[in-house]
């Protein structure tokens, strides 16, 4: 029902509207002499053209409605998009900021981690550091007060030494210039003042070669000799004039005052010169027989290693001879006559290699059966490849039968005279294949 619109600022009743509404138009009476009065035309288009404008505005007004309700919907939907989004993408970078802030958490642990692993490397590194230059102070002093005192006792030692030429030259002298006194020659006393002192000059003299690095084995010799000469005459002139124990004490103060010297001069030598003592040398005597007891026990061990190997290498070569006397009959006749022939007692790998090569024409690993089916090995997979049967035979044809993918060449065959219609006869087989052929030719030249 659609309301009709107002006439005059009264309502009026709805009027019906079904389909295209269109005012009644009056059936056509027969003309009668008293007609009844009809309305006038003007009113009635007036009237149905304000039904049909309201009816207008009215399906406007729907269809306005209708519009904005879908364009209400429309921005709802995409409001509702735009905040799904929104929020899909704030859940993204609320993710991606909790990663962001775990990883740096990590980071900053791992850099922590690191830093505190340099630390403790850098601590412990320091009291290394701290514990070898501890060490090395420890060593460098044990070593300065051990070297100090043996400067020290040496110094003592050799102050000892001097002492005791001293001593022993004053216990020696009085019996010497006893026995060089006298009463009109007094200028012989100071005979035992050579002796002595110049026994002490010889000495010194080593000692200067020593020092030098020059031979001095000379001037120890000379302070010797003089030693000696003076312990003859303490010797000599305490037995005459005194008793034996003056003699014997007096001749032995002359040789043990030099003597005593002379061995502080050797050890010095022998120091210098790193010469071994007793014990180093019999740990060193020990060390090399160890070692060469070591030495003939891996000489022995190599020599056993390599008389296995050459005897398994001889089993190896006596096996492998007999293996290619049994597989190879022909040709290990012919290699057992080359190496005689060329004046080898055995056949080695090079006779054996020209051996193969002359009997069978290939080198040790070919022959013409290996060859063969290598070739065969070959076709077959090359077959596999193509997905084609290694066994399947081609079709012979004719060169003027039309072939499926290759043009039509004529070929006759040179003979005399001139070719005519009927002089080739095909099998019935060939004749269907042609025809096949000749078929499907046309039919790929005309899709159609």
């Amino acid at each position: 029902m659609t309301a009709s619109p107002p006439l005059n600022g009264h309502k009026r009743p709805a009027m019906p509207v079904l389909g295209d509404w269109r005012p009644a138009t009056p059936e056509p009476v027969e003309e009668q002499r008293t007609p009844e009065p009809q309305p006038e035309p003007a009113v009635v288009d007036a009237e149905v053209a304000r039904a049909k404008a309201w009816a207008e505005v009215e399906e406007r007004r729907i269809a306005a409605e209708a519009a904005a309700e879908k364009e209400r919907i429309a921005a709802q939907a995409e409001a509702d998009a735009t905040r799904i989004k929104a929020e899909e993408e704030a859940r993204k970078l609320r993710l991606a900021n909790d990663r962001a802030e775990r990883k740096a958490r990590e980071d900053d642990a791992a850099s922590e981690a690191r830093i505190a692993e340099s630390r403790k490397r850098k601590a412990d590194a320091d009291r290394a550091r701290e514990e070898a230059d501890r060490l090395a102070a420890e060593q460098r002093a044990a070593a300065e007060t051990e070297a100090a005192e043996v400067e020290e006792a040496e110094n003592r030692w050799r102050g000892y030494a001097r002492s005791f030429y001293i001593v022993c030259a004053i216990v020696a002298l009085p019996v010497q210039v006893a026995a060089f006194y006298d009463p009109h020659a007094l200028w012989l006393m100071a005979a035992p003042l050579m002796l002595e002192g110049g026994a002490w000059v010889v000495l010194k003299g080593a000692a200067a070669a020593v020092a030098g690095h020059r031979p001095h084995w000379h001037y120890r010799l000379i302070a010797w000799l003089l030693a000696f000469i003076a312990a003859g005459i303490n010797l000599w002139h305490g037995l005459n004039a005194f008793d034996p124990a003056t003699a014997i004490g007096t001749a032995f103060a002359s040789v043990a005052g030099p003597g005593v010297w002379d061995l502080h001069e050797h050890g010095r030598i022998r120091k210098r010169d790193g010469v071994l003592t007793r014990r180093e040398r019999k740990a060193a005597e020990k060390a090399a027989k160890e070692e060469a007891r070591q030495k003939a026990a891996e000489e022995k061990k190599r020599a056993a290693e390599k008389e296995a190997a050459d005897k398994a290498a001889a089993e190896d070569a006596a096996l492998l001879a007999k293996r290619r006397a049994h597989l190879f009959p022909k040709v290990w006749e012919h290699a057992e006559k080359l190496a005689a022939d060329l004046g080898q007692t055995t056949v080695t790998n090079s006779i054996w290699e020209r051996a193969k090569l002359d009997v069978e024409g290939a080198k040790p690993g070919e022959s013409a059966e290996v060859l063969r089916m290598r070739n065969a090995a070959e076709a077959r997979v090359e077959a596999a490849r193509e997905k084609r049967s290694v066994n399947g035979s081609t079709q012979q044809v004719a060169s003027q039968v039309l072939g499926p993918k290759k043009p039509r060449v004529y070929n006759p065959p040179a003979r005399a005279g001139k070719r005519t219609k009927g002089d080739v006869k095909f099998a019935p087989a060939a004749r269907r294949q042609a025809s096949i052929a000749a078929r499907n030719a046309a039919a790929k030249k005309d899709p159609s």
